[in-house]
């Protein structure tokens, strides 16, 4: 038996040698599972020791055999609420509800942690081998089963809104705690909970956190990236040259060379594809020259800019801005003749955040329209990756900035009391090191 907990050992200690040496954002998800897979280690190193120990009761000291038994619940229950947590921060992420359930479920692991020191362990002695009962053994299976309710219980209450892979992760965990529970009921002496608990963790990683396929989502980010960047709406592109032209057989003046300077300058600096990340001036610098093109060509069309140059250095996802700005273009300012202003701006949030506002004085959300947007962006994930459509540019940036930076992070609207709307961008405050 002894073997099978250090085979188990050695497998999980591989996946997080692979998981802890692969890139990835510090999100609370992938927080979350890194703890997991060191406490799962730490129990499946007492699990060993106490398959030992509770086999040799009479040469083990009982003080030893008790001490050692209760860690290895002790990480047990700690493990089960940390699978709770897991799944908790998952239906969170995918449907945008606050987890309520998170203050009794940690009231509960103190009780829990409590009684693992203060009951009483007993062991049974049999011919097939020994094991724990008893009172202690009791109380860790209540324990098991109320983190096994709660998750379950989020899984039910929010199916219709988590995707597809990821329900299908939380049942497959599900099923194999529940057929380990109950063949372990059965087979006291077979002491499989080790197993149990590494098998749960692998399916979270293979199905959810291997690094393989979060960087397969980041390429295929790029490539959408890559596709979006190539086209640059076509009739922006042929309009300005077409402004240029006519301007050029007007008359002669400084402004076509302007003109052109400025259109070679957003090409330049649009054409960054292979930095993922770049500081937020070199947006900016992107985004003043495509707005100087635009007030050209819509002389009634106003821009405003008001960004600290301390925040200059913070890195941000290439090419989000000036999606968002032609987003309120054409869906705002359009239907005004192109009257209005935009304004960007950026502000330091009280978490140490970033969040930068692109605000117009357009027409606003036409009825049913914002609910249809907020819901875009809310279940990012489960959009098709599409490379035609007015949403494009919106959902390509919502996911590239969840991908680069963290699920915590990104794009959501807000209608202006004035008239016309707001995208919020916010974005963690960090700069190149």
């Amino acid at each position: 038996m002894l073997r099978m907990e250090i085979a188990l050992f050695i497998v999980l200690a591989f996946i997080a040698y692979i998981y802890f040496s692969a890139e990835k954002k510090h999100t609370p998800l992938h927080r979350t599972f890194s703890v997991l897979l060191v406490v799962t280690l730490l129990h499946l190193i007492f699990d060993g020791i106490t398959v030992y120990t509770v086999n040799h009761l009479e040469t083990v000291p009982k003080l030893l055999n008790d001490t050692v038994h209760r860690l290895f619940i002790g990480t047990m229950m700690l493990i089960f609420f940390l699978f709770y947590q897991y799944i908790a921060i998952l239906v969170e992420e995918e449907t945008g509800k606050p987890r309520r359930l998170d203050p009794g479920a940690r009231v509960y692991l103190v009780a829990s942690e409590l009684g693992d020191i203060l009951l009483p362990v007993h062991y049974a002695v049999t011919p097939d081998g020994n094991y724990s009962d008893g009172i202690h053994v009791i109380f860790c299976y209540i324990s098991v089963a109320f983190y096994f309710l709660l998750g379950t219980g989020l899984l039910l209450a929010n199916w219709k809104s988590i995707q597809k892979k990821k329900k299908m992760a939380i049942i497959i965990a599900t099923l194999i705690e529940l057929i380990v529970t109950t063949l372990q009921g059965f087979n006291p002496t077979w002491l499989i909970s080790g197993m149990g608990i590494t098998l749960i963790t692998l399916a979270f990683y293979l199905i959810l956190e291997n690094p393989d396929i979060l960087r397969a989502e980041l390429t295929e980010q790029k490539m959408s990236m890559l596709y979006l960047k190539s086209q640059v709406n076509p009739h922006f592109l042929y309009n300005t040259l077409d402004t240029i032209r006519i301007q050029a057989q007007l008359n002669g003046d400084k402004k076509v060379a302007g003109l052109l300077m400025k259109l070679a300058d957003f090409f330049r600096l649009s054409v960054k594809v292979n930095c993922p990340m770049v500081a937020l001036d070199d947006e900016t610098q992107l985004l003043e020259a495509y707005m100087e093109l635009m007030c050209y060509r819509y002389p009634e069309l106003n821009y405003r800019y008001d960004v600290d140059p301390e925040f200059g250095g913070v890195q941000v996802p290439n090419f989000i801005l000036q999606p968002i700005v032609e987003n309120s273009l054409l869906h705002g300012l359009k239907n005004r003749g192109y009257r209005g202003e935009i304004a960007v701006s950026a502000q330091k949030t009280e978490e140490g955040n970033l969040e930068i506002c692109v605000c117009d004085t357009g027409s606003g959300f036409a009825d049913g329209k914002k609910a249809e947007v907020d819901n875009m962006l809310l279940n990012y994930s489960k959009q098709e990756q599409k490379l035609t459509g007015n949403s494009i540019g919106i959902l390509n940036v919502q996911k590239r900035i969840k991908l680069m930076c963290g699920r915590e992070y990104g794009l959501w609207y807000t209608e202006n009391e004035n008239g016309g709307v707001t995208a919020h961008i916010l974005l963690p405050m960090e700069e190149e090191k």
